[in-house]
């Protein structure tokens, strides 16, 4: 796993509450997804490949 993920960017859809998903990248190109709500919140890898992957499900199911 990981540990190096920077850059953590919020979601644009993200509840007011401050309830949201944050999206950091590694120096390896890996993709890390982290839950805001957790103080702890497991992190979520993804290769380039697999990102885009789901991405492009998320926005064709939207």
């Amino acid at each position: 796993m990981t540990e190096n993920f920077s850059s953590w960017r919020k979601s644009r859809h993200s509840e007011p509450n401050g309830g949201c998903i944050e999206a950091g990248r590694a120096s390896d190109g890996t993709i890390g997804v982290r839950d805001t709500k957790l103080d702890h919140s497991p992190i979520l890898e993804f290769s380039t490949p697999e990102w885009a992957q789901l991405l492009e499900r998320i926005r064709r199911d939207a």
